[in-house]
């Protein structure tokens, strides 16, 4: 075997113990990755505690450095088990690893910066990776799909509500006035909004009967208008129906192939 296949070879196993669950290994780095991730968070949560800092400091600060290592070296290792490593870096998992890294060491420059790992939650999206039980994978990649489906539809919809709610803060503004609350449009319509999406924090209230009126009718709508999003996000699902899985394309770092895949449906690369 030559040395170019060699280096192959190692890195297309590292590449499928990090980026993919479907190996013994791959699931074992996922849930080592796992508990590090709470691990770390527990750490930041503890230290947070005053009483409980000023007695065991220096073990939380030996802990988390141990942790920030770690997620170093893991990302070290992402970086070079790929093909294209700048598709891992600007990509949304690779700037999210370098989020909950850097942190740590950034506390050299900036005090109390290191609470930033915090950050390390989002990491927790992982645990679908993890589970890799096909209802839940499949569930998840579905939903996924249909979000980005529809979300040209949803952000008509939000513009929609947006103008609705411009509309209805003027009008209250005009119908209320500064004496009962509504002292400017801009608070009118943040009104607008907490009454429509049903929020209703009573900081501001409505004294006039036509208001009132209005207020009701705003809060009728706000329950309707709620529902549309579901009702767009649960027909893209219905659509997207064909099984999928977490395979990671070595190549681009596209995911969601179909089940028995053998290139990416992306860049049309071999995935195995």
């Amino acid at each position: 075997m030559s040395t170019q296949q060699k280096n192959t070879s190692w890195k297309h196993k590292l590449h499928e113990v990090i980026y993919e669950a479907d190996t013994k290994a791959g699931k074992l780095f996922d849930i080592i990755l796992l508990i590090a991730i709470l691990s770390s968070i527990l750490l930041v949560m503890l230290e947070s505690i005053e009483s409980f800092d000023i007695e065991y400091h220096k073990f939380l600060n030996i802990g988390e450095w141990i942790i920030t290592i770690l997620f170093s070296i893991e990302y070290i290792l992402r970086l070079i088990s790929i093909k294209k490593p700048l598709k891992y870096v600007f990509s949304f998992y690779g700037i999210i690893d370098l989020l909950s890294t850097i942190p740590k060491y950034l506390s050299f420059i900036l005090v109390g910066s290191h609470h930033l790992v915090a950050l390390r939650a989002l990491r927790l999206l992982r645990v679908f990776r993890i589970l890799k039980l096909a209802r839940y994978i499949g569930a998840s990649n579905r939903l996924i799909v249909a979000l980005k489906a529809s979300r040209a539809k949803i952000a008509v919809f939000l513009f929609f509500v947006i103008i609705v709610c411009i509309i209805l803060g003027t009008i209250m503004y005009m119908i209320e006035g500064e004496e009962n609350g509504f002292t400017s449009i801009p608070k009118s319509v943040y009104w607008a909004i907490v009454t429509l999406t049903t929020v209703g924090f009573g900081d501001i209230a409505p004294q006039t009967a036509l208001g009132q009126l209005i207020a009701s009718i705003i809060m009728i709508l706000g329950y309707g208008i709620i529902a549309i999003p579901t009702g767009i996000v649960s027909s893209e699902i219905t659509k997207n129906n064909t099984p999928l899985n977490t395979q990671a394309c070595p190549n681009c770092l596209k995911e969601n192939h179909t089940e028995n895949a053998e290139f990416c449906y992306n860049c049309g690369s071999s995935l195995n």
